[in-house]
């Protein structure tokens, strides 16, 4: 199963307004390629929202004849993780405990902005179950496998597994996720697509199924930053503007010595070296830093960090009364709360609060740290599936970076570095907190360089 090169939104906005497509056949090929049996859409959708997208599509398609001015997403086919109320259907959260939960009374925000800016919901994405995993496994519903190596079938990164391999395989335009220490870059980088995941107050979280209210985020995945922008800042309920075309060179650029170089596999390592040599040549300004702040994250969050003690806060009485139908390896890290006690869960945020303002005086020279998105290129799906030591090692390399920008609030993207053809490879590119349109700004310009 092969599909063109991903095109990005600016170009299919054009192609709907000169008449070259439609949305109705935007939706259908989406669709189409949802449904081939050699395809990986039976485990990308939990549900696919067909008779809406196509009734969504048919109004899109209506209003353009009749010369209505487009709105920012019009007609677009765009995926939404499991974990987003959509009204009238049961937000499950890629679980099997939340079945027998009421459906949705109303939209979330993110979805209700979506639909009002012109997309068509294509359906709901498979993910690790509430999103408890950087690895993308979920028992349940069978794990969509990477765009890469399908022979070999490895792992799509989590949690929002089904919402980065909808885009790669052309079954969406965009996928919106979740990102928690990392759920929007991780699958991003592994799959090589481009990711953002914007400082948490930019875009509201209310009406998805959270895992950690603290670090909760939500972020597009998407063919490059320009597409991922536009998308956010219709989530973020801010007028769709340019995110500004600029040069790398000049550009600053901080490198951490410290924590995420470590344990890096061969083609990561390469790939990363490369593309720091690259923006150099370009003009960047690339700057080795100790950043030992960031060694101290990793002690802050020794007894579970904050995702356990909160997931478990609310969804206590699912692990009390329905154990067995968890995920093992989820229940498990959801049970780590009672590592916790109200001191340490007080003593967290007030140490969170201390390592942001430490590691903001370091960053505050650069236009954004740089580091690798995932420390290993994506590992098959067998061999994680089947050795609980496996799986948590691997977890852990795919999370460890990401979830920096989490615990510090951070804005963040991921873009791809390898060549074509090989294991994909993303670059992480840290701003500050609230910095979202400069670093967007900063990862196009790195996007240029590499495509």
């Amino acid at each position: 199963m092969s599909f063109a090169p991903l095109t990005p939104i600016a170009t299919l906005l054009t192609d709907l307004e000169v008449g070259r497509t439609s949305a109705t056949a935007l939706l259908e090929t989406a669709l189409e390629r949802a449904a081939d049996p050699a395809g990986e859409g039976a485990r990308v959708f939990v549900h696919q929202m067909t008779d809406t997208a196509r009734a969504e599509a048919e109004a899109s398609d209506r209003l353009r004849r009749a010369g209505v001015a487009p709105r920012p997403l019009e007609g677009l086919p765009i995926s939404i993780k499991d974990l987003f109320d959509v009204r009238g259907h049961v937000t499950t959260a890629g679980s099997k405990v939340m079945a027998d939960e009421p459906p949705a009374e109303a939209d979330a925000p993110v979805v209700a902005r979506l639909r009002a800016a012109g997309a068509v919901l294509v359906g709901r994405t498979n993910m690790t179950e509430f999103a408890f995993s950087g690895i993308g496994i979920n028992p349940h519903n069978g794990t969509p496998a990477n765009p890469w190596d399908r022979d070999t079938r490895r792992i799509p990164g989590g949690s929002s597994s089904g919402a980065a391999v909808s885009v790669a395989d052309g079954m969406a335009t965009v996928g919106i996720g979740s990102d928690t220490g990392g759920s929007v870059r991780i699958p991003s980088g592994l799959c090589g697509l481009a990711g953002f995941k914007p400082t948490q107050r930019r875009v509201p979280t209310a009406g998805a199924c959270a895992l950690s209210t603290t670090l909760d985020s939500i972020g597009p995945l998407a063919p490059t930053i320009a597409c991922a922008a536009r998308v956010h800042h219709v989530m973020a309920g801010e007028p769709v503007r340019t995110i500004g075309r600029r040069s790398v060179a000049g550009l600053r650029f901080a490198v951490p010595q410290s924590l995420v170089l470590e344990d890096l596999d061969g083609t990561t390592a390469q790939c990363f070296e490369a593309a720091l040599s690259k923006l150099s040549e370009a003009g960047a300004v690339v700057t080795e830093i100790p950043f030992k702040e960031l060694l101290e994250i990793s002690e802050a969050n020794a007894k579970g960090g904050f995702a356990a003690v909160e997931c478990y806060e609310m969804h206590s009485r699912h692990v009390i009364r329905a154990p067995d139908l968890f995920d093992p390896r989820v229940v498990v890290r959801i049970r780590r709360a009672g590592e916790q006690s109200a001191v340490d869960y007080i003593t967290l945020v007030r140490r969170r609060a201390e390592i942001q303002a430490a590691c903001n005086a370091v960053t505050a020279p650069f236009d954004a740290v740089l580091m690798p998105t995932t420390a290993r290129i994506a590992p098959p799906i067998a061999e994680l599936e089947a050795s609980d030591e496996a799986f948590a090692k691997n977890n852990i390399l795919m999370l460890r970076n990401c979830s920096v920008g989490n615990f510090l609030d951070r804005c963040a993207t991921t873009v791809p570095v390898h060549e074509p053809g090989s294991a994909p490879v993303g670059l992480m590119l840290m701003g500050e907190t609230m910095g979202d349109d400069a670093l967007l700004s900063v990862s196009a310009a790195v996007e240029a360089v590499f495509r």
